[in-house]
């Protein structure tokens, strides 16, 4: 993710299109032929779901009368796609992955159990798919003002057909439909090619006078064949009665002036070949990802600041390769339509232990480049095109490091900002501090062949979902009061539930690893310290996961339990009860009600095995159940400088061995949200696995476990199953369809 490609999200394929491709494109409402034969006398079969979309997956079982497993022989007998796309695949444990792109606008499959013990007995279950989105909509977020208008697209994994309806709503995921008084749609419309994916579009506007409500999501949503809503995507929009106007389209557009950092941009060789059947050559995938920031060397030398993986391919690249703006990602994969701007000099290699940081420079060429180092959107508002924010450079110099000072509990939550391709302007919080962390690395935009698992030490963690995407990769993250540049952004990774997570190098290690690998001195170009504004896209809180019922009444029991011998308002404690907790998400916890007059009340972390909430309350809210069951939460870490340090020791001594368990990924310093007054061990986990332990406590601090997909270094954050490149659909009418690059569907991100 995060790190900084962007890829077409785009599969490899060489096959051409039957001809019966052309005449079933688009064809709504089709009815299947098939008949389901799930049970016959030995066994019968039974699916997950009868009907997904091109991202999912569906688990077939094949079941005796006993309820025992049976052993079966998979296969993927008929389906309705095209051919040379394919039905999609089953694998041995009868997990059925659809195909990548659909040729109309929903197909049924056929897939067949056949028993191992008896070949002669087999059964039948058929499988509805509808098309899904290629990738997030385009712009994944934007702030407008009364009256702003915003276009918006969408991809679609489908051929010559398909369609979608708009919708305002008050959550990405569906929510409250909204009236007008939230604004309106224009110009929808979807165009269909036999040659290329769908692309739908439409311009949303927002009211001339702003509701009570500041924000809204447009939702786009897939039109499945049987009328049903399908697939679903949104774009966050941040109403604002003070004028502001901010697009990541901003960041994504071409520039024909001197160019402005915090655009796309990336090396012009990132990009994946294929050979078609007739030995063509043709990019099926390519990445692109952020222009940081521009640096000076003591000569006065200056150079564009990246990452490896966006200006020198992970370690892939050469000396003097072209970096172009926009990049490939948004030049349709054409490696002729970029501007050159500056050629790759310095890259601090991944594939050593011996170095830190995920960082690259490319000199600038000659007049290309803004010489005072302006970054999009990080100016004042209203001073840009059509009132957008204007461009302006950060503060100049070697940057601010985050000292607890920084995050001591009497000062402001420090508030940090960056913009960046895919997501443009945003703001979040320091969420995570001294943080040990695993980033795979790719020789390929596809992610296909791996090429290094690297282990950063202490960097920098920032919390929710809305800051950051692939394709921001290389994006400098500033203190959003001075604009002090704090770290470039490098990877991150987002859960089920609503919650995600973006990682830093900090600006120190980033001047000077790539100083000693120059044997040169560099610091950032910019002006004074100022103020950016800050859109924060995360207002909403995470989506709470359920506690098993059983654990449920275990803590009830507990509370009931322990009451008698720990309630006591003489020493703070006033109450028990039974809640969840927010440090283990889905883990039972015993809530306890302390005194908010009284300061220092001793909570053990954990009580008869559930960890213990700390909830400051007045006795007369107790009394009367009115009183939260949560405590109350700033945003980002507000720790003394005492703290954050036994809280350091603890990682420093921990990390390593916990991090041999292949279900761990990250281990960091945090604040707890079970008991804010505290630090927490923050564990990063593989949302796909279990770790081996989740013990509450460890070297005496609490622990808190954040479930994350593996950070993608290339692909989105919300990216499903790679798809194939509308370069590689060809029609049967000629050897070779010419190859327009326009149409080239979405691409992948650094």
């Amino acid at each position: 993710m995060p790190p900084s490609r962007q890829q077409s999200a785009i599969h490899r394929a060489t096959s051409l299109l039957a001809p019966s491709l052309l005449a079933m494109a688009g064809c709504a409402g089709v009815v299947s032929n098939y008949a389901a034969k799930p049970i016959n006398e030995l066994f019968s079969l039974s699916a997950s779901t009868q009907t997904v979309d091109t991202n999912g997956q569906v688990q077939l079982k094949a079941l005796y009368a006993s309820g025992t497993a049976a052993a079966v022989h998979w296969t993927l007998t008929r389906g309705e796609n095209d051919g040379a796309i394919g039905q999609g695949t089953i694998d041995a444990r009868g997990v059925y992955t659809p195909p990548a792109s659909l040729t109309r606008d929903g197909i049924d499959v056929e897939i067949q159990a056949q028993l191992r013990s008896d070949p002669t007995k087999t059964a039948t279950e058929v499988i509805h798919v509808n098309p899904g989105f290629l990738q997030p909509l385009t712009p994944e977020n934007s702030a407008l003002p009364p009256g702003g208008s915003l276009p918006v697209s969408a991809q679609l994994a489908e051929v010559g057909g398909g369609d979608l309806d708009w919708r305002l709503s008050t959550a990405a995921s569906g929510g409250r439909r909204l009236d007008a008084s939230f604004g309106s749609f224009s110009q929808e419309s979807c165009q269909h090619s036999a040659q290329n994916y769908t692309v739908c579009s439409a311009i949303y506007t927002a009211p001339p006078s702003l509701p009570a409500g500041k924000e809204v999501y447009v939702v786009a949503t897939v039109h499945n064949t049987d009328g049903t809503a399908g697939s679903r995507q949104s774009v966050h929009v941040l109403l604002s009665n003070s004028g502001i106007s901010s697009s990541p389209l901003t960041n994504q557009s071409a520039q024909t002036s001197l160019v402005q950092l915090g655009s796309s941009g990336g090396n012009n060789n990132d990009a994946d070949a294929s050979q078609d059947r007739s030995g063509g050559s043709f990019i099926n995938d390519c990445c692109g990802g952020t222009l940081g920031a521009l640096v000076r060397d003591q000569t006065g030398s200056q150079y564009i600041l990246s990452n490896n993986h966006v200006l020198a391919e992970s370690d892939q690249a050469n000396q003097g390769d072209s970096i172009v703006q926009p990049g490939l990602i948004d030049a349709n994969c054409d490696q002729n339509a970029g501007r050159p701007v500056a050629s790759l000099r310095y890259v601090v290699p991944l594939a050593s232990s011996q170095t830190n940081v995920d960082a690259a420079l490319a000199e600038v060429n000659a007049g290309s480049v803004d010489p005072g180092g302006a970054i999009l959107q990080f100016g004042t508002p209203g001073k840009g095109t059509n009132n957008s924010i204007d461009a302006a450079p950060p503060a100049g110099g070697a940057g601010e490091a985050i000292t607890p000072a920084l995050l001591d509990p009497g000062s402001a939550p420090l508030r940090v900002a960056k913009s960046g391709r895919t997501t443009g302007l945003t703001c979040s919080t320091i969420e995570a501090v001294n943080l040990s962390l695993e980033v795979d690395y790719y020789k390929d935009c596809a992610e296909t062949q791996p090429y290094y698992r690297k282990t950063f030490v202490h960097q920098i963690g920032i919390g929710g979902n809305g800051f950051s995407d692939s394709g921001d990769s290389g994006a400098l993250v500033v203190d959003a009061g001075n604009a002090e540049p704090l770290g470039l952004y490098f990877a991150g990774g987002t859960d089920d539930h609503g919650g995600g997570f973006s990682v830093v190098n900090p600006i120190q290690d980033v001047l000077s690893e790539l100083g000693a690998h120059a044997d040169r001195q560099f610091s950032i170009v910019g002006g004074a310290e100022h103020p950016i504004s800050c859109l924060n896209y995360d207002g909403h809180p995470v989506e709470e996961q359920p506690v098993p019922e059983l654990s449920q009444k275990k803590a009830q029991f507990a509370a009931r339990k322990n009451a008698s011998t720990l309630v006591n308002p003489a020493t703070g404690i006033l109450d028990l009860a039974s809640g969840a907790s927010a440090d283990s998400p889905g883990s039972a916890a015993l809530i306890v009600y302390v005194d908010k007059a009284r300061e220092g009340v001793q909570v053990p972390a954990v009580l008869n095995g559930f960890r213990t909430v700390v909830v400051p309350a007045d006795p007369a809210s107790v009394a009367d159940g009115t009183a939260p069951k949560i405590p109350s939460l700033s945003p980002g870490i507000q720790l003394s400088a005492a703290a954050l340090q036994e809280a350091s020791t603890v990682q420093q001594a921990y990390a390593k061995h916990l991090m041999v368990d292949p279900a761990i990924f990250g281990v960091g310093v945090t604040q707890s949200r079970d008991n804010p007054a505290e630090a927490a061990l923050l564990v990063l986990v593989d949302i796909s696995r279990t770790p081996r332990a989740m013990p509450a406590i460890i070297g005496g601090l609490r622990t808190r476990y954040v479930f994350l997909h593996r950070f993608h270094v290339t692909r989105s954050k919300y990216a499903g199953a790679p798809h194939l490149s509308s370069c590689s659909l060809k029609s049967s009418s000629s050897k070779t369809v010419e190859f327009r690059p326009e149409q080239l569907p979405a691409l992948d991100l650094h």
